[in-house]
């Protein structure tokens, strides 16, 4: 049985990443594609000399062009310029507004039958063009960043309370930006809400972290953004549609009226299994709750209206 194929555009931090996490947890053949030269190529050598010491069989190669494109199970976007101190998702929607048209004619061409996931920002309007722009149906394109952001989220609640990060479950909604809606009457401890653990300050302090921490990492390393987490987070949607785990994860998907929201991306749990997403789910949420995520929906859809898709 021939092995799957992993497209992953853009080598830079989060794709090599990207085709390490792949290759180690044997998901399939990873193809590098980047437009710098020599990069994709550079990376994928010094993988694939990783081999003997790791042990995973994957085949690794690197390229500039999309010839490798062709029959693959899993395409993950990238390919975009990386924030800067001081700049927002949104600063960049022109420049990776026109690498994504690029890419996204590629793969209506070249891999037709792909589940896509974008990662590149500002990720809501990003997403979006991508599946304006393949034709794609919406199970087969969806967006990493919820994934990332409840990680975050899990993170600061697990350093506060000084538990396991295990034991921690959380959910974050809206758009993966400044006004995303970590939803704390859904989160807990094992069981045990928030509330009951962490004073109003220091939980409203959390969610502030949470929601600029994307940010946080770009004004330390003042010369790119955060790459592990993000890398990590869509292997794990990768994973979850290659082996039909049928997890629940939050992520961005076209919404077609759950949670009263029409024709956009919007970051809700959801299924993923062999259908890619397969299921939108809907929490009861109550009137503050719904204020925050209409608030988050008004910046989405003002960054997707800028696109003039």
């Amino acid at each position: 049985m021939a092995r799957r194929k992993i497209l992953l555009v853009g080598a830079g931090q989060i794709g090599g990443n990207l085709a390490l996490l792949a290759a180690q947890k044997r998901l399939g053949d990873v193809v590098l594609q980047d437009v710098v030269e020599g990069v994709p190529q550079g990376k994928a050598l010094d993988l694939q000399q990783l081999r003997a010491v790791d042990g995973y069989d994957a085949r690794i190669t690197g390229t500039n062009k999309y010839e490798g494109a062709e029959g693959s199970d899993v395409v993950i976007v990238t390919a975009g310029v990386p924030r800067k101190p001081g700049m927002s998702r949104e600063d960049l929607l022109d420049i990776n507004l026109k690498i994504v048209k690029d890419v996204a004619v590629q793969l209506k061409e070249k891999a037709p039958e792909a589940f896509v996931i974008v990662v590149s920002n500002p990720l809501d309007a990003m997403v979006y063009a991508m599946k304006k722009l393949t034709g794609f149906p919406k199970h087969r394109v969806v967006g990493m960043a919820g994934v990332l952001d409840s990680s975050r989220f899990r993170y600061f609640v697990s350093a506060e309370v000084g538990c396991s990060i295990e034991d921690v479950y959380a959910v974050v909604l809206g758009g993966h930006g400044d006004d995303m809606v970590p939803v704390t009457r859904f989160c807990s401890v094992a069981g045990v809400p928030l509330d009951k653990l962490i004073k109003p300050d220091r939980l409203e302090a959390i969610i502030d972290r949470t929601r600029k921490g994307g940010g946080e990492i770009v004004a330390l390393l003042k010369t790119g953004s955060a790459f592990y987490a993000p890398a990590a987070s869509a292997i794990a949607m990768a994973e979850s549609y290659l082996l039909d785990r049928k997890r629940v994860l939050p992520a961005a998907a076209f919404l077609e009226g759950e949670y009263g929201i029409h024709g956009y991306y919007m970051g809700v749990p959801v299924v993923i299994g062999q259908g890619g997403v397969e299921r939108v789910l809907e929490l009861p949420l109550n009137d503050d709750e719904k204020k925050l995520f209409a608030r988050s929906f008004e910046s989405v859809k003002s960054t997707v209206e800028a696109t003039k898709l």
